[in-house]
């Protein structure tokens, strides 16, 4: 949450505690879209990406300003937002979505600027498609911004899931893309956390569209940012009932293979070099056997 900010610094409450943060003449701010310190208001929700400490050392010694107490930030994104499931209801300019069991409903503002590119992806926007779409809060709940997705959406239904006797590859490559409140922990969704015994996996849960090992919660994942470079270890906090319906590619940085291997948290999303307004970027996924990352 944004308790102040400053042309040159930005005070936001984490945890119950004011942490200070640089605010740079080039960071971005996102808010719907590009936009300046203007938007950083107190009472909005905001995450941000700290620039790389390489970069941190060099501006210091190019200027002594004091201020953000080291950290300094990259980029801001303020009330950014994502719905992502399965249609049940559309009105004139709302669509009403079911985010799975954990996640809940939502009704989804589509502004008419906006509905000619979501309708690109979301071609038919009828109870029973997927629909993932990217925004901002507002007062009427969430404004749609841009499609959350590359690739058009289908009947939640036809969905093909892999042969059973599909290989399981030794390390996962796909999409990654991101679910969640700003405030939330690093953590990570897992589409194939296995639905016996006490592993917390969801009983009804679908098949994702290609082949994953079962994990179960509290397990961790090592997730490397293929766009960017960035890797770290994730621990699974969630069934990812909703990942495990889409079958899409991300296109950030070429096209990935088929498949949302991962949902990360904004806080993983954004600490591996993600674009949260982008939605996704191409990643590999491999288990942590032992502490140390394995091959499955």
């Amino acid at each position: 949450m944004i308790v102040d900010a400053t042309p040159g610094t930005l005070v936001l409450d984490v945890a119950g505690a004011p942490v200070r943060i640089g605010l740079d003449e080039d960071v971005r701010v996102w808010h719907g879209g590009p936009g300046g310190s203007a938007v950083l208001r107190p009472g909005r929700r905001a995450i941000v990406r700290e620039r790389a400490r390489e970069d941190v050392r060099e501006r210091a010694r190019d200027d002594v300003r004091e201020g953000g107490g080291g950290i300094r930030a990259d980029r801001v994104w303020v009330d950014i937002e994502r719905v992502a499931g399965t249609i049940t209801a559309c009105g004139r300019d709302t669509v009403e979505v079911d985010m799975g069991p954990h996640r809940g409903r939502a009704r989804v503002v589509i502004p008419p600027h906006v509905l000619g590119a979501v309708q690109v992806r979301h071609p038919r926007m009828q109870p029973g498609y997927l629909f993932d779409v990217i925004c901002v809060a507002s007062p009427d709940g969430p404004l749609a911004v841009r499609p959350g997705t590359s690739q058009p959406g289908y009947r939640v239904d036809d969905l093909a899931a892999p042969e059973p006797a599909a290989p399981v590859p030794g390390t996962l490559h796909g999409t990654v893309t991101w679910f969640g409140g700003l405030a939330a922990p690093a953590g990570a969704a897992y589409p194939a956390v296995d639905p016996e015994g006490h592993a917390g996996g969801c009983a009804d849960a679908p098949a994702p569209c290609v082949a994953l090992p079962y994990l179960s919660l509290g397990s961790e994942v090592v997730v490397r940012n293929e766009c960017g470079g960035r890797e770290r270890p994730v621990p699974v906090i969630e069934c990812g009932c909703v990942a495990a319906r889409f079958c899409d590619r991300c296109t950030e940085c070429g096209a990935s293979p088929r498949g949302r291997v991962a949902e990360l948290t904004p806080a993983a999303f954004v600490g591996l070099g993600g674009e949260l307004d982008a939605g996704c970027f191409n990643a590999t996924v491999r288990a942590v056997i032992g502490g140390r990352a394995e091959r499955w």
